[in-house]
């Protein structure tokens, strides 16, 4: 384990000079690159932003208003049915549109539940078994300039829940 620790000090130092030191041997201007390639990096965050600033309104409003609730309430039948606690639809609602939100909402599961209680256990693998597909879409797809999505919201959303269903069974199967 020391060796791993050991190892991971050094891998980003190592790759940092590894690249640079191919690119001189390679008679590459390495700092010319670098520009270049920040410029390029600057742009696309520059045309994100919009998409974030608005996913991140949305899942504010989502969360403030009180429909994550109400749709969690809706859905409490069924996630009972599934095993599921109810008092995670809004988590799994929210996870799907903004990582920091679910952050928040997974904090608040923790103060209410504890962090290794069945609940606090399958809320921590949710948040590492799925993804946030709204984002994700959204901010890839515009920066490609892709306009047609075809199947890539089903796919996400049938490993979404294949993810939420994982960390159902797993939980069980730790706790």
């Amino acid at each position: 384990m020391q060796f791993v620790l050991y190892l991971s000090q050094f891998i980003i130092p190592f790759l940092v000079f590894y690249i640079v030191g191919y690119g001189l041997l390679s008679k590459v201007p390495v700092y010319d690159s670098f520009i270049r390639g920040a410029q390029e990096g600057l742009s696309t965050v520059i045309k994100i932003v919009p998409t974030l600033i608005g996913l991140m309104i949305a899942a504010g409003v989502l969360r403030a208003s009180g429909f994550l609730d109400f749709i969690a309430g809706l859905l409490e039948h069924a996630a009972s049915g599934m095993a599921f606690p109810a008092a995670l639809l809004p988590l799994a609602l929210l996870r799907m549109f903004s990582s920091s939100a679910a952050t928040g909402l997974l904090l608040d599961v923790y103060k209410e539940y504890g962090t290794d209680s069945s609940v606090g256990l399958i809320a921590s693998l949710m948040m590492c078994c799925t993804e946030t597909i709204f984002y994700t879409m959204s901010i890839y797809y515009m920066t490609a300039g892709i306009k047609k999505t075809r199947h890539t919201l089903g796919g996400a959303l049938l490993a979404t829940f294949a993810g939420i269903a994982a960390s159902v069974v797993l939980a069980r199967w730790m706790s």
